[in-house]
């Protein structure tokens, strides 16, 4: 790496480092579960490397540290990849004890070819489907999360956190200044984190939940945007830390509580004339703003696997409690697996409800916009929009991970879009992780059927 890599910094990141003294670089990539896996090396030695080595198989475990079979025909030798960083990822990590940069590296083969599973990689591949249509896809997440108490017993079942007040956070205060304000320590650890590195959040409000809170963020670019939800992560857990609590991204985390979203809210931009393709001259409709809606309706069945990837992602899918439990498209319906948002026809936009805060966010904004994508180059046509509470109506969602996998698998068309290299991968890992799971047995069945039956 050239002696003045420095100076081409990000602007944040400059501004941190100003007249410090740079000790350390945290050379990170994403693992399937959205995990920091990499190297921490001193700053000197981050200067003079170009590249770094990691093994393929931290592609191929599971949640529990476990394996899946899913190394291919070589076998398991754990190939090593080559791994470049992106500079324009470099970001302070300020709560560390030293002055530290983080980086964001891609995973290459040794030919010079992106590693298909990885899913950085994976949402590039399907931005460049975009862009070879003359397409620019925007993106915007939402960030649904649970500060907690402290739980160092996984028997035990997890608890509110306790406030400023004294008292543990209160459940049906969403919306609420006043319960946001209980948070006021860790919210400002989160805004300054977030200052330092740069990332502009659109806003921070209660939800129902007894202390979840959720964050906003500014539309973008999908790849720069799942940076930032993969960067925010850490530092709202970071930042939970230093006031004697936990940052959860469970999709359920609480039974009698509202689950964690990442809603991901979809324009598409024509990159020539820079117009929202959702819109026609007049302001109206258009036809691919109608396919984009089908595709969702068409292919997130079978991408729903990605969206809730863990036993506990299908526990949040439940009638009347602030989740979706079917596919059906409404205007300005929270109620709706499909939202369309009041908006100008600018701004007019899609937002998936489906996807749950614990998914990773480069495969869960990859297999939305792929969805989107497949509707697009289909011309699918949605059904009829949704009127009224949708909470009414059948369900259409599969309500286990064992129901969610095998149409992820049947689906050709979306493994087409993301890769069929991480479609392997992936299945094998996440089958691999519900026989773990299938295999533990719960307090539940202890309780109600030890003597019982």
């Amino acid at each position: 790496m050239a002696e003045n890599w420095m100076d081409r910094l990000p602007e944040p990141a400059q501004a941190y480092l100003e007249g410090k003294r740079l000790d350390e670089v945290e050379c990170i990539i994403s693992d399937l579960p959205g995990i920091a896996r990499g190297k921490a090396v001193p700053a000197p030695k981050f200067a003079r490397q170009a590249h770094f080595h990691l093994p393929d198989s931290i592609f191929f475990q599971t949640i529990t540290g476990d394996w899946g079979e899913a190394a291919g025909k070589e076998g398991f030798i754990e190939r090593d990849m080559i791994l470049k960083p992106d500079m324009s990822t470099a970001s302070a990590a300020p709560w560390t004890g030293d002055w530290t940069l983080q980086v964001i590296h891609d995973a290459y083969d040794r030919d010079g070819d992106p590693i298909e599973f990885a899913p950085r990689n994976v949402l590039k591949r399907v931005v460049d489907l975009y862009h070879k249509q003359g397409w620019t896809p925007v993106v915007a997440p939402e960030m649904e999360f649970y500060l907690v108490a402290r739980n160092l017993d996984p028997a035990k079942e997890i608890e509110p956190m306790m406030g400023r007040s004294g008292r543990p956070a209160a459940a049906r205060q969403a919306y609420s200044m006043t319960a946001v304000d209980e948070f006021g320590p860790v919210i400002d650890d989160i805004y300054d984190f977030a200052e330092h590195q740069g990332f502009e959040i659109d806003g921070i409000t209660q939800e129902g939940g007894a202390g979840q809170l959720e964050i906003n963020l500014q539309h973008g670019d999908p790849v720069n945007l799942a940076d930032q939800v993969f960067y925010f992560k850490r530092l709202i857990r970071e930042a939970a830390l230093r006031h004697n609590c936990f940052a959860t991204f469970m999709a359920k985390p609480i039974a009698d509580e509202p689950g964690s979203a990442m809603h991901i809210h979809h324009s598409v931009i024509d990159t020539e004339t820079g117009k929202n393709i959702f819109s026609g001259p007049q302001g109206g409709e258009t036809d691919a703003f109608y396919h984009f809606i089908g595709g969702l309706q068409h292919h997130l069945p079978a991408a729903v696997a990605v969206l809730a990837p863990y036993v506990n992602s299908y526990r949040r899918f439940v009638r009347d409690h602030a989740a979706p439990i079917n596919l059906e498209w409404g205007r300005d319906n929270r109620t709706t697996g499909i939202r369309v948002p009041l908006s100008g026809p600018a701004a007019r936009r899609v937002e998936n409800r489906i996807a749950g805060m614990d998914c990773n966010p480069y495969l869960g904004i990859a297999a939305s916009l792929a969805c989107g994508y497949l509707g697009l180059m289909e011309e699918r046509r949605p059904h009829k929009s949704f009127k009224g509470d949708a909470y009414e109506i059948e369900e259409d969602l599969p309500r286990l991970m064992g129901e969610a996998l095998p149409l992820f698998d049947a689906s050709k068309a979306l493994h087409e879009v993301l890769g069929p290299e991480f479609a392997r991968v992936y299945s094998i890992v996440k089958n691999a992780e519900y026989e773990e799971f299938l295999g533990v047995i719960s307090p539940w069945e202890r309780e109600h059927l030890l003597l019982n039956v």
